[in-house]
């Protein structure tokens, strides 16, 4: 008999053990979303998830530039704007602008957004030379193109000055070496579009595909010399069309006043599914923090850039959050006024509200793929945090939901009125 009442105590112990469990994840994960962990410690330091997510260019402030090709009829134009769209990226990640996107924008433009950039007229004056970078000799014959470039960086000299060191594929080592072969004691300059960047007297065959340019250079100069010849020949022509910078002031003006909104708004939405599902609702609102949690925890995993249009996103996905758990809870209201008890009116519930759920979630989702597709700039923002936000909705819903729900059936919640009216 004693075995036997162990065993009827067994779901709602393990139940309790659950809830408690749930809810000191839920405050020791909140703690450290809004605090870090390990500062100051010899624990390694994980920044609060706030600073972890990269702010996008409406919100940090930066520089963006649109460009156009000079002639979109060029024979296999699409693969050259997908080249030149890599050049372009390549050319700012190697600056350390890891956080800059580089974007087709319709047929024949590309739009180059820059965050948290300290002087964006040096940027503009990298990214914004449209290069054909020759290496050409005194007739002014071109020898070499830029894109046989492997490799360019600022170095020393022998006499520790400033050089330019730069390593050659397979095919512009051959020609280089013939090149210098040809014009020894003579100048081979380098050129970008028809300006002369650098021109160096050849004092040796240069064989290898390996070799240096010296000259009266500062390490700065340097750099960005080695920056434009490692940048390659860009495969087409481009005029700047308009460049435009942003206040990060205006920026985080922004992000508090959607962030406070969004607090309202939230604490609004808890507040009605409390008074409208009373224990469903506190069950929503406790599944609802959890969507909030993972969605900024992906936000700061993934590395994307989030944006004000991105934030509009995150509070659009909750409103798909609360919208899944009021089909779920209208479902088992449904279920217990046709006289099943509460445990079957929670598992017939979710089977019922399943399809309906799924189908609004995968056709947003849908919507959000193709936002981003085609999408450029804050568009983009937009539709990446939509579709974190949805899918994540669907999760919280279909399982973090039903969890709690069985939770606090077999803590002996059964009552009926205390889920629906």
């Amino acid at each position: 008999m004693a075995k036997k009442n162990a065993k009827a105590k067994n779901p709602r112990s393990s139940a309790l053990v659950s809830l408690v469990a749930i809810l000191v994840a839920i405050v020791v994960v909140g703690y450290v979303a809004l605090f870090g962990i390990g500062k100051g410690t010899m624990i390694n330091y994980l920044k609060p998830w706030g600073e972890a997510i990269s702010l996008g260019l409406d919100l940090r402030g930066g520089v963006y530039t649109v460009y156009e090709a000079e002639d979109n009829t060029a024979e296999d134009f699409e693969t050259k704007m997908n080249s030149t769209v890599s050049i372009l990226t390549s050319r700012l990640t190697r600056q350390g602008f890891t956080e800059a996107t580089v974007t087709r924008q319709g047929t024949d433009r590309i739009r180059v957004e820059i965050p948290n950039v300290s002087d964006p007229n040096e940027i503009l004056r990298i990214i914004g030379t449209p290069a054909q970078l020759n290496f050409v000799d005194e007739a002014g014959t071109v020898l070499m193109e830029g894109s046989m470039v492997n490799n360019a960086m600022a170095a020393q000299d022998q006499n520790g000055s400033p050089c330019i060191a730069f390593e050659l594929n397979d095919e512009g080592a051959k020609i280089f070496a013939e090149a210098t072969a040809a014009n020894l004691g003579k100048t081979i300059s380098i050129t970008l579009d028809g300006e002369v960047i650098s021109a160096a007297t050849v004092q040796s065959v240069i064989a290898g595909g390996k070799g240096e340019i010296t000259g009266s250079f500062t390490p700065e100069e340097a750099q960005n010399l080695a920056t434009l010849i490692l940048s390659g020949a860009l495969p087409l022509n481009l005029n700047q069309l308009e460049v435009s910078a942003i206040s990060a002031t205006l920026g985080v003006e922004a992000l508090d006043r959607a962030i406070l909104a969004g607090v309202i708004g939230i604490a609004l939405v808890m507040v009605f599914m409390i008074l409208c599902y009373r224990l469903c609702g506190v069950v929503a609102d406790i599944a609802l923090t959890v969507y909030i949690m993972i969605v900024v925890l992906l936000l700061a995993l993934t590395g994307a850039q989030l944006t004000l249009p991105g934030v509009a996103g995150i509070i659009l996905g909750i409103g798909m959050a609360v919208d899944a758990n009021v089909v779920i809870f209208e479902r088992i209201r449904e279920e217990v006024k046709n006289g099943l008890q509460l445990s079957s009116a929670i598992r017939r519930g979710f089977s019922n509200a399943l399809t309906a759920i799924i189908d609004a979630n995968v056709t947003t989702v849908i919507a959000a793929v193709v936002l981003y597709a085609f999408g450029t700039g804050t568009v983009r923002g937009f539709a990446l945090t939509l579709g974190i936000g949805v899918v994540t909705s669907m999760f919280s819903a279909v399982f973090v939901t039903h969890k709690l729900l069985d939770i606090f059936a077999d803590l002996g919640f059964k009552n009926t009125k205390l889920y629906v009216r």
